[in-house]
């Protein structure tokens, strides 16, 4: 691809997760994305992604894309509970340090539903990447004590509890009431706490 091209898919992306998280990702308009990407084009989206849900799934793999060498350093073989939520929670909570980390936070917490744990049917951009495999080995660790259902369920909620906290952090604009570090600290051991509750 050309530069000139790579230069506005990249900007597209940026326009397109501020606005996805300040709007709704069914709420922007495709128009202001172009215009705040810096486009005179309506049909830029369509040229460079086929659709709005390609525009979507853009956003989505650039913050996959910025987690995947973290995660692939997490050497998890012989892990428990503990480890493993901690894996998972503290590069998608690091995304907090950036303005691009917290819009594509945003974004992730409206689609957080569809990460497909309760079917084991994952959407096409988690496909072969680490975090898929971190909560591969979550949900083995949660089977060992617990019934499939309530381990998949639990690996469901463990997700939408965590994107739907960290967005929460991500769009306040006061400071926050504890330092990174230790709300970081804090978020894991809440959800290691829960994931590990005794079953119903």
């Amino acid at each position: 691809m050309a530069r000139d091209a790579t230069g506005t898919r990249a900007r597209l992306v940026r326009a397109g997760a501020r606005l996805f998280a300040e709007q709704g990702v069914d709420a922007a308009k495709t128009r202001d994305i172009v215009w705040l990407a810096g486009q005179g084009n309506d049909s830029a989206i369509t040229y460079h992604f086929g659709s709005r849900r390609g525009l979507l799934e853009a956003i989505l793999q650039a913050g996959m894309d910025r987690m995947e060498p973290v995660r692939a350093a997490a050497d998890l073989a012989a892990a428990d509970v503990p480890e493993i939520v901690a894996a998972i929670v503290a590069p998608i909570a690091a995304e907090l340090r950036t303005d691009e980390g917290r819009h594509f936070l945003r974004v992730v917490a409206q689609v957080a539903g569809q990460a497909g744990v309760r079917t084991r049917e994952s959407p096409a951009f988690l496909a072969g990447t680490e975090i898929s495999r971190q909560l591969s080995v979550l949900e083995k660790a949660l089977m060992a004590r617990l019934p499939e259902p309530v381990a998949l369920e639990r690996v469901a909620a463990l997700i939408a509890f965590l994107t739907a906290v960290l967005a929460d952090r991500a769009a306040r604009p006061d400071p926050p009431l504890l330092p990174h570090d230790v709300f970081t600290a804090d978020l894991t051991a809440m959800l290691t706490a829960a994931a590990q509750a005794p079953a119903p």
